[in-house]
């Protein structure tokens, strides 16, 4: 994975990360993350996977589900944020829509993904930190703005 600071003005910054084939997306993003020390981001993104896991929770179980994709798609949609856990650690978070051959889509959260032939992710980061806590209903770790 490359990237590049695209503009910086003060603690905010933008980013170009661009992922190359056979990367894997969820640890490359993951990783960032941690090495940057990103409290608070926005992502967006573009580009295509040789095969992907979309994830899709299951409400009733509260548990993920796999959803396996083995074949070439396109990524239509990729939006995503970046926010500490609870242990205080940048945690990734990132949804979208990839698209088939035959023009159907299917989307859910980013499970992980083998890019081919690239990921290109603009990530926004934010001076102020996100915080997740845990719910206590979905068992989740979600954002919970401070008052």
């Amino acid at each position: 994975m490359r990237h590049k600071v695209l503009s910086k003005n003060g603690a905010q910054r933008t980013l170009a990360l661009v992922l190359e084939t056979g990367e894997e997306a969820m640890s490359c993003l993951s990783s960032f993350a941690m090495e940057q020390r990103i409290a608070a981001a926005q992502i967006t993104g573009i580009g295509a996977f040789s095969e992907v896991v979309l994830k899709y929770f299951d409400w009733e179980r509260k548990e993920y589900l796999d959803n396996r994709v083995g074949e070439q798609v396109e990524v239509a949609s990729l939006i995503g944020d970046v926010a500490l856990d609870p242990s205080g650690e940048p945690s990734v978070h990132v949804h979208l829509v990839v698209g088939r051959r035959d023009g159907t889509a299917l989307a859910g959260h980013l499970g992980s993904g083998v890019v081919r032939p690239t990921l290109e992710i603009i990530m926004e980061e934010s001076p102020t930190h996100l915080r997740k806590r845990h719910d206590l209903e979905s068992g989740l770790a979600l954002i919970r703005l401070e008052k």
